[in-house]
């Protein structure tokens, strides 16, 4: 049980920080720049569902995928750490990708599946991340993988819903400080999946 619970935290703890709702919800704002209260509403309910379904398919289908691939778990690991430890780099050095720098998008539904659901909500890094807890783990690790991301999708949700009155609260700066503290705990998770990878490689070779 106890492990359970640690493992709960740690998956919480890095989906937190690689969808990172806080940071996202300036990009949602901006992508829905001037659309009325029901399209927000609609893209951003869309844009949720369509990222959840995504990552549950890879989580649920991630041990088939390695076999089809011939993918070995330990350079899953290291492969996965390297890029999710660039994406907190960059996060760090305040750099954004030229999908969440946007300025000037019509507004439509459609934007709902991309960029907020692929690649912002449900990217690369959240997607190596989902698999990376589930590769070579019990059905009950794999159920507590999707439940945690689903929480994440409505914790997003209601995080772009109150997006405008939390901006106003909060203002922009102590946002882009979050960016960047969620930026380190992001580049220390990649560091960490590149040593455990590092660690499986060894223990397959002997």
């Amino acid at each position: 049980m106890d492990n359970l619970i640690t493992f709960s935290i740690a998956v919480f703890t890095a989906f937190f920080a690689i969808t990172n709702p806080i940071s996202n919800m300036t990009v949602f704002l901006s992508l829905t720049q001037g659309a009325d209260k029901k399209t927000k509403h609609d893209i951003n309910r869309r844009s949720n569902i369509i990222a959840f379904v995504i990552v549950a398919v890879f989580v649920l289908l991630g041990k088939y995928i390695f076999e089809l691939f011939n993918i070995s778990i330990p350079a899953f690991k290291i492969t996965g750490g390297i890029l999710i430890f660039f994406i907190g780099f960059d996060m760090l050095q305040s750099k954004r990708s030229n999908v969440k720098s946007l300025k000037h998008v019509h507004v439509d539904e459609d934007i709902a599946v991309s960029p907020l659901a692929i690649p912002i909500l449900a990217g690369p890094g959240t997607i190596v991340t989902a698999m990376n807890f589930v590769a070579n783990v019990e059905t009950i690790h794999i159920i507590i993988v999707i439940l945690i991301y689903g929480f994440m999708n409505l914790l997003t949700y209601f995080t772009f819903r109150l997006s405008d009155l939390i901006v106003s609260i909060v203002g922009k700066n102590v946002i882009s400080v979050i960016g960047k503290i969620m930026g380190l705990i992001i580049a220390i998770i990649g560091t960490g999946m590149i040593i455990n990878g590092i660690k499986l490689s060894f223990d397959f070779i002997t």
